[in-house]
């Protein structure tokens, strides 16, 4: 696994050896950040990497600029990787790490981000109450995006709260884009 452009470009970011993180491939990545440049500005940009696993779709948002962002993880091997490629890239004073359950964070957060990545496991049961989640709380800014990586069995539909503003698919791997409606 590597960060595809931007300050960390062609730097490798490790992963736990038992496959229990399923990090976002270099295709998916790439596809969703040339999305973001035409939708939102990054550089500057507070992010939430929830699910994070190893990190990369946070980490590829701070080498593309975004000023800081949140990690949020429930599995110590996670949190464990993550901090060494924190380390290892020198972006420690950019980054908040913190071991818990998503929803949980998510319940209980009153920061507000520029981008949120979601990538719970596919066997995840709330995976379909996480933009409700994000939108009720209000951790969007207004400009911003949700992006929520599932398996293409699951279908979301715009709400009263927030509107699907695009889906990518790739393989069994569905990205689904979300804003607010303001």
């Amino acid at each position: 696994m590597r960060v595809i452009t931007g300050r960390y470009k062609g730097r490798i970011i490790k992963t736990t050896k038992d496959l229990s993180i399923r990090p976002a491939t270099d295709r998916v990545k790439q596809t969703l950040f040339n999305v973001l440049m035409n939708r939102l500005e990054l550089h500057g940009a507070k992010g939430l990497d929830l699910f994070a696993g190893s990190g990369s779709l946070g980490i590829e948002a701070l080498s593309r600029g975004a000023k800081h962002v949140t990690f949020v993880d429930v599995s110590e091997k996670a949190i464990n990787c993550l901090e060494q490629n924190v380390r290892i890239l020198g972006c420690e004073s950019q980054v908040e790490i913190l071991q818990m359950d998503g929803m949980n964070y998510l319940s209980r957060s009153t920061a507000s981000f520029d981008i949120i990545f979601a990538d719970p496991p596919y066997k995840f049961q709330q995976t379909m109450e996480i933009p409700e989640l994000v939108f009720r709380q209000k951790l969007l800014k207004p400009h911003g995006y949700l992006l929520v990586e599932h398996s293409t069995d699951l279908r979301f539909e715009s709400t009263a709260l927030y509107q699907v503003a695009l889906e990518k698919k790739f393989g069994r791997t569905m990205v689904t884009f979300f804003h607010g409606l303001s």
